[in-house]
């Protein structure tokens, strides 16, 4: 979509970043890390659930811009709907469907989560968490078990756009799928568990709750050390949660009180002492990637390398509009696309979107998380002002085209 997220450029993420030297000394203290507090509460910002980079807040002020773990033998039960949730049971039944990664390109690397898919060895991730790991000869992926079995991985797919990634460990037997979860039937308030290898401290779970739905998060990659290239600016209509999530936690689950997975850990809103590159942890307010994206582009990795992606075809900027006697904020189409759903659709400049499906629309960013996470070929109903007056527009999404 040729929605443009205005304000200023956001700076990188990733996952924890460490060199080759840190990573020993890491190692020599058997998994302890000393904690950093902000030296100045100034500014909101959202980092990857990592410590590559932050980003500053949200351009109008509608969003952000964004050891082995103990077995337990359970059956667990879906307690979320009777009001009470056995966590133990949900964490036995989800650790073994959880990874971690780590990545080495000569004296730098990172380290992230990743969940298993399926048998056949495809690992979902954080693009931002494997970014640089095919790039030189002495670039390596690899996937730690929650057994403690370290294998070499493969890279099957990237997708800057959504910060999503597909890689694949091979010939390894008795992997544990996760299940999948459906985040369309998710519900503020609904208790969560955001499971991870925050700080290289294998199979941590936290849980909160579902904070908000539809949270839309920009975040963009940039070169703050480590292994992450990308530049790519990333806008997620996100499942905002409390649940504790901490550098290293991306590319890991967040899954519901009966183990299915919701969402993909990918960002976390840190204080920032404002335009710095340090990174405090977790205060309650971290993100992810729904499943439904997840699913899509995951989907599409596998079976060809590549994903395609939504689009509108218009430009938009934030803007104002009074509808009856409110004011709304809305996003006010700059320009429309020759060709594009859009167009066949008759929007037309100046028309301000109020909401998508029913979706509030307040800021360009809004408009670009609630496209991005729909499937080429849908129809989606916008609803506008135009002259003042309250109408309806049924558009059906094209696709970008590919990057050259």
């Amino acid at each position: 979509m040729n929605a443009h997220p205005g304000g200023p450029a956001a700076q990188g993420p990733a996952a924890s970043a460490f060199s080759t030297t840190d990573q020993e000394k890491a190692k020599s203290r058997k998994g302890l890390f000393a904690a950093v507090g902000a030296t100045a509460v100034l500014a909101a910002a959202l980092a990857s659930a990592g410590t590559y980079g932050v980003v500053k807040a949200g351009d109008d002020g509608t969003g952000y811009t964004s050891g082995n773990s103990t077995v337990i033998k359970a059956d667990p039960k879906d307690f979320a709907d009777a009001g009470t949730v056995n966590w133990s049971a949900t964490a036995a039944k989800v650790n073994p469907s959880v990874v971690s990664i780590s990545v080495r390109s000569g004296d730098n690397g990172g380290q992230g989560s990743g969940v298993i898919l399926d048998k056949q060895g495809n690992i979902v991730t954080n693009n931002h968490v494997v970014a640089g790991g095919d790039r030189g000869d002495d670039a390596e992926v690899q996937v730690t078990l929650h057994n403690n079995r370290t294998y070499k991985a493969d890279i099957v797919g990237t997708d800057p756009s959504t910060d999503l990634a597909v890689i694949r460990i091979k010939d390894v037997p008795s992997l544990t799928p996760v299940e999948i979860g459906d985040d369309k039937k998710l519900v503020v308030g609904q208790p969560v568990m955001a499971v991870g290898n925050p700080l290289g401290l294998a199979g941590t779970v936290t849980t909160g709750i579902v904070s908000a739905m539809n949270r839309p998060v920009t975040t963009s990659g940039g070169n703050s050390g480590g292994s992450s290239t990308s530049n790519d600016t990333v806008v997620t209509n996100a499942i905002q949660t409390s649940a504790a999530i901490n550098p290293g936690n991306s590319g890991g689950a967040l899954v519901d009180g009966s183990g299915r997975l919701i969402g993909i850990n990918s960002s976390i809103a840190s204080l920032s002492s404002g335009g710095g590159s340090g990174q405090s942890g977790n205060i309650g307010i971290g993100f992810a990637i729904p499943m439904s994206v997840v699913k899509n582009i995951s989907d599409q990795l596998i079976d060809k390398g590549e994903a395609e992606h939504a689009l509108l075809g218009i430009s938009t900027q934030p803007t104002e509009v009074s509808n009856g006697k409110a004011t709304l904020t809305a996003a006010k189409v700059s320009s429309v696309s020759k060709g594009s759903g859009a167009e066949k659709a008759g929007l037309r400049e100046n028309d301000a979107i109020i909401e998508l499906d029913g979706q509030p629309i307040t800021s360009a960013n809004a408009l670009v998380a609630q496209v991005r996470s729909r499937t080429v070929g849908s129809t989606v109903k916008l609803t506008i002002i135009r002259d003042g007056k309250q109408q309806n527009v049924q558009v059906t999404l094209g696709a970008q085209p590919a990057k050259q």
